[in-house]
């Protein structure tokens, strides 16, 4: 068998792409679907899960991860070798609306093969997560920020482009079938291993216009993924605390209150967006009290890469029954530096802790950072992990803020 086209017959590089795409095609989407059925009884409140539940959808997610990275690189190479072949000649190309309808399809399934595994790349490299590659790149991209927005439009674009890429396989598959049964031609066979007898071919006519129908099924597909990306997914977060204001002695004019917590051996970080801190402080000129604070999170604005939804869920947070957390403390300056001490308050539970910190004050304006370690155990955080293997039980938190006096 020859490793080249002809003008009427595929050689065994086409061949072999065509096969190969087939089988990773045929495996990476069932696979995703049910990664993404198992995500969904995770993260929906009703259904109870286990470790084991967690283990089996990140592997799963891994598993799509990594044949999708597969069948984009495939993909891309089979179009670079079909474009330096000469194209087999359409078997019924005296039929102008079918043949149409053939090459139509036929880009549509070229870009779709590209395009769906890139948008869900881009989105696993914007978001963190539990589910990594499983190759020794991709886990970031260049010139991909590690958004939350981004992913979640890079998300909906997945979704559409999957979809897309679907009806697109359907359609050829059925195309193929109807030429082998109904028509009886050599359409099927000429991709399986072999020459099979090829009648003369019927004066072919080539035209631009199924890529262009492609394109616009392509821009419709965007369009609709944009949507999802932006609006559908923005209305399905869990409903965030609304806080008020408080008054302070001194004014926050920036600060992040950020998280991380070991997912599955990877690290997953992220932050609230809404609190509020009511800080009294003086300097003291010897070690002694300095003031006090008062901070409520409300917990439904936290943003946790790809397992957000998790974390608010009841088995974690549990952001619907307990909206806020609270840390009231007082401020200490000690002999090398400076300490908040006082209960910290996640779901029912209170428990006092220290949190060191560092303090940069140039007259009324100061610098604070600060960091601690929790055991997300003792909060009865995701209680129904009892052990690490899943998700460690340290949660790193850290701090930084930029407070104005007030006058």
């Amino acid at each position: 068998m020859p490793y080249s086209n002809t003008h009427s017959t595929y050689g065994g590089v086409a061949k072999t792409f065509h096969w190969l795409t087939a089988l990773l095609m045929f495996t990476v989407i069932p696979v995703g679907y049910f990664a993404n059925e198992l995500a969904h009884a995770i993260t929906d409140p009703a259904i109870t899960t286990t470790e084991a539940d967690l283990t089996q959808a990140a592997f799963l997610f891994s598993l799509h991860k990594t044949l999708g990275v597969i069948l984009f690189f495939v993909a891309i190479a089979r179009v670079l070798w079909a474009l330096t072949q000469p194209k087999p000649g359409l078997l019924n190309a005296d039929n102008i609306p079918e043949a149409f309808a053939a090459e139509t399809i036929h880009w549509l399934l070229y870009g779709s093969l590209i395009l769906a595994p890139l948008s869900g790349w881009i989105h696993h490299a914007a978001t963190t997560g539990f589910a990594p590659i499983w190759l020794p790149f991709g886990q970031s991209l260049p010139f991909v920020p590690k958004d939350p927005a981004f992913a979640e439009f890079m998300s909906g674009l997945h979704y559409v482009f999957v979809w897309t890429l679907i009806a697109a396989l359907a359609l050829h598959i059925a195309g193929a079938l109807k030429h082998h049964i109904i028509d009886r031609d050599s359409t099927l066979r000429r991709m399986l291993p072999g020459a099979p007898d090829i009648p003369e071919l019927s004066p072919q006519t080539h035209s631009g216009m199924p890529l262009v129908a492609a394109l616009l099924l392509w821009g419709a597909a965007f369009g609709v993924g944009t949507f999802i990306g932006v609006f559908d997914h923005s209305a399905s977060h869990t409903q965030s605390a609304e806080l008020e204001a408080v008054q302070s002695d001194w004014v926050v004019q920036d600060g992040t209150l950020a998280l991380s917590v070991t997912q599955m051996g990877s690290p997953v970080t992220g932050s609230f967006a809404d609190w509020t801190a009511a800080i009294t402080f003086d300097e003291p000129e010897t070690p002694g009290p300095a003031g006090s604070v008062d901070v409520t999170i409300a917990i439904g604005s936290i943003s946790l890469g790809s397992v957000t939804s998790q974390a608010v869920g009841k088995d974690f947070f549990d952001a619907a029954t307990y909206p806020t957390a609270t840390f009231k403390a007082d401020l200490f300056k000690t002999e090398t530096g400076y300490e908040a001490r006082g209960p910290l308050t996640i779901r029912d539970k209170s428990i006092d802790i220290i949190l060191p910190f560092t303090l940069d004050q140039q007259e009324n304006t100061a610098i604070m950072t600060a960091e601690t370690h929790l055991n997300r155990l003792d909060y009865g955080v995701g209680s129904h992990m009892p052990d690490e293997g899943s998700l460690a039980f340290g949660v790193t938190v850290s701090v930084t803020l930029t407070a104005t006096r007030s006058e």
